[in-house]
């Protein structure tokens, strides 16, 4: 009696893993499948800046402006490949100071390949690693502050899916060709 029990829990548990595994695939698929459609076009678009795919990446966010800017390196120096319109943003100039607070935060951040999400319920999307130590020093509370695509923020930096298809792919172009990081620096204003 007892192995058929043991049994029935080991193969649900095979079961269950498969599944994940299948929904993981799936979503991780769907990075794949958006760098497949935008890549040659941005592609181009770099090569016609001088730029390429891979290389590493920089972002900077001015909230007053409500703009995305996103650099590359060349060289030595980076270089400004692209700004991007913020579609939706909420809060006030000044940084995030709590949780529930909806308040996009200010200051510098690191982006490693552990906070790409491709299976945002937000179509793609990458955490911006707030609360640095800083804000935490100074007590600011808070979690998934994140980029991310479908148009709708209560903190974070919503872009329109088009245009996360394209900083998701650069971003993480930049960390699977060795970038440890993307720095991400948020600014009141330009």
């Amino acid at each position: 009696m007892m192995g058929k029990r043991l049994l029935k829990r080991v193969v649900l548990g095979f079961v269950l893993c498969l599944a994940t595994l299948a929904a993981v695939n799936g979503d991780e698929d769907r990075a794949a499948k958006v760098a497949l459609r935008v890549g040659p076009t941005l592609s181009e678009n770099l090569k016609g800046a001088g730029l390429s795919m891979g290389s590493p990446v920089f972002i900077r966010v001015f909230k007053e402006e409500r703009e995305l800017e996103l650099w590359l390196k060349k060289g030595d120096l980076y270089q400004l490949f692209r700004t991007y319109p913020i579609a939706a943003m909420s809060g006030e100039l000044g940084p995030k100071l709590a949780e529930g607070d909806r308040q996009a935060p200010e200051g510098f951040y690191f982006v490693p390949s552990s906070a790409m999400n491709p299976r945002s319920a937000f179509h793609l999307s990458f955490n911006i690693g707030y609360p640095n130590a800083y804000d935490r020093a100074h007590g600011r509370t808070g979690t998934f502050i994140m980029v991310h695509g479908d148009r709708q923020s209560i903190g974070c930096f919503a872009m329109t899916d088009e245009k996360i298809e394209e900083i998701y792919t650069l971003c993480n172009a930049a960390l699977k060709n060795g970038q440890p990081f993307s720095e991400f620096i948020v600014f009141p204003s330009g």
